[in-house]
């Protein structure tokens, strides 16, 4: 990151003019604009995305710089759980805790090591070095039903039937999540627009639609269970399904965030909630404030075979850690 302090010469300059000057011989006036527009930088602590942004003297500006280009991924011999696997597709059941592709603090050890090592030069370049195979991801935390490309057929074919979401295929992705209370109706929909969070660059969140990264958002849910108090009035917790409408970076965690009942765990989007654990009776509170990621499950992913076009449908069954903690719920509340 480098920070900056506009003086009184930059009042009423473009902010990516006065970059531009200031980085000048590090980066091109494009590649500043670029910055900017995907949110990379802040001035008196609030992200911006305006290049245009006019300054006042004594703004403090601060600029994040991408990492440096990682290294191509190199196979390595991590344990998969296959659902399914032919000449076109694996279908993996990812655990929480694996991170899908390499990136900044994760060098190795994901999912796409795991899968060069299990596919070999089947896979490489598919998709991208850095990607190869992937098409979809799931969050580091997020455990379930993943599926990855074997071949550039394979790749167009799942790449067009998530851009789409279902609404001209049969491609459906359906999560199970464990959430603070219980939303006012059983079935519901969630419409916004989510973008990057003016507060926290490293989080998403519901925004403007003129927001310069706002993209359209759509979850439907459904709640599976209550517990606590089935009329939802006095609801400690609820199971929710909710079935992807658009596929957006957190977007289920977003959402539910929004309407007021983010995911046990989440401490990104549910941060403000701790005092709920903390409030309920032992041993609950401690198995619940020891649960260390959010409670999210991809559990089941449906999609057309990219060779055959036939409907093919895999689940996955809740692991352990979340059957125990919705076992604590029903029986100590």
């Amino acid at each position: 990151m480098k920070a900056f302090a506009a003086g009184e010469t930059a009042a009423g300059q473009r902010l990516d003019q006065w970059l531009a000057v200031e980085l000048a011989g590090t980066l091109s006036r494009s590649r500043i604009k670029a910055l900017i527009e995907s949110g990379e930088v802040e001035i008196n602590g609030v992200t911006v995305f305006q290049p245009r942004r006019s300054l006042r003297a004594g703004d403090d500006i601060r600029v994040h710089l991408p990492e440096p280009e990682q290294a191509a991924p190199a196979p390595e011999a991590i344990p998969l759980v296959i659902l399914f696997e032919d000449n076109d597709v694996v279908v993996v059941d990812k655990p929480a805790g694996l991170v899908v592709h390499p990136g900044a603090g994760n060098p190795s050890g994901t999912l796409v090591n795991a899968l060069l090592h299990h596919c070999g030069d089947s896979l490489s370049g598919i998709g991208g070095v850095k990607r190869p195979g992937i098409v979809h991801r799931l969050d580091k935390e997020t455990s379930g039903v993943m599926v990855v490309a074997k071949n550039d057929l394979a790749h167009k074919s799942l790449s067009a039937q998530f851009a789409d979401h279902g609404k001209t295929t049969k491609m459906e992705r359906t999560y199970l999540a464990l959430v603070w209370g219980a939303p006012d109706v059983m079935n519901g929909r969630i419409e916004s627009h989510v973008g990057r969070s003016s507060h926290d660059r490293m989080k998403q969140a519901v925004v403007s639609e003129s927001q310069t990264d706002a993209r359209h958002a759509v979850t439907h849910f459904r709640t599976v269970e209550r517990f606590g108090d089935p009329t939802g009035a006095n609801t400690v917790a609820s199971l929710i399904s909710c079935t992807l409408e658009t596929g957006r970076t957190h977007q289920i965690r977003v959402h539910m965030a929004h309407i007021g009942h983010p995911l046990i765990g989440d401490h990104g989007y549910g941060k403000g909630f701790s005092t709920k654990a903390q409030a309920l009776a032992e041993p609950l509170r401690g198995r619940v404030i020891g649960f260390r990621r959010q409670a999210l499950h991809a559990a089941s992913l449906a999609f057309e075979h990219p060779s055959s076009g036939e409907l093919m449908k895999f689940e996955s069954p809740m692991p352990s850690d979340m059957t125990e903690l919705i076992s604590s719920f029903r029986d100590m509340l």
